[in-house]
């Protein structure tokens, strides 16, 4: 498989209710799209050092920070495709690079018993990273329910929708059922609004008129600090 993507882009978060995602649904319909993953399972794996040091470093909002996952799209099988995705934050604008492989490849790979499937500049990327990151392992498995979007004119323009967050530190695989300790309360929803330049007025617009603002949130780091009782202002301090 030699599946490859590369994004540059701001990526925007919001906290919203069901009810406002309804009314941000109206809004962007006649401009966007389902994309072809449309609502489906999100898995991850994220992976950091044994002391947590990509997560701790993450948390502290640094102007450059990077982290390494593996992804797939519903549960995974051992031949199923899953992406390895490698993504970087500099200045508040976001570079991802993922590479598909089978999730057999994938493991073994990031293990370090194996070479990618697939050469390429963004596996040497990675490669720098594994190397770099002493120790680096499976640390956290996240998953959650989302719905996704994209323009109907303007491909850099996505919006989405996550709900039902889970995490876990044991059964830290793709191909393990769907499980965890949720993030969000029932009520809550995680939209992203990932755009290469404005958001369209439209939807500015109306989520300016609903108040509704951005704020920063990060799956990977809530669920680190529910896992050690921390909150982001102790963590801060």
């Amino acid at each position: 498989m030699g599946y490859q993507d590369i994004f540059k882009r701001y990526e925007l978060k919001y906290m919203i209710t069901k009810d406002q995602k309804q009314k941000i649904l109206e809004t962007i319909d006649p401009f966007m799209k389902e994309d072809q993953y449309g609502r489906s399972t999100i898995c991850n794996i994220y992976y950091d050092t044994p002391d947590s040091l990509l997560i701790r470093r993450s948390l502290e909002k640094p102007f450059y920070k990077e982290k390494l996952r593996l992804r797939s799209y519903g549960v995974a099988g051992p031949d199923k495709q899953v992406f390895v995705e490698l993504k970087k934050k500099y200045d508040g604008v976001v570079y991802k690079r993922r590479v598909g492989m089978t999730e057999k490849e994938a493991m073994a790979y990031l293990s370090k018993q194996a070479k990618a499937p697939v050469h390429s500049q963004i596996t040497d990327e990675i490669d720098y990273f594994l190397d770099f990151y002493e120790g680096i392992y499976p640390a956290m498995y996240l998953s959650y329910e989302r719905e996704a979007f994209f323009g109907k004119t303007d491909d850099n323009l996505r919006i989405t929708f996550d709900e039902n967050i889970l995490w876990r530190e044991e059964d830290v695989s793709l191909c393990k059922p769907v499980y965890g300790t949720p993030i969000l309360e029932s009520n809550q929803v995680l939209m992203e609004i990932k755009v290469a330049q404005a958001i369209p007025m439209e939807l500015s617009t109306m989520l300016s008129k609903e108040g509704i603002f951005k704020n920063s949130f990060s799956k990977y780091g809530t669920a680190y600090l529910q896992k050690t009782g921390f909150s982001m202002i102790e963590y801060s301090a």
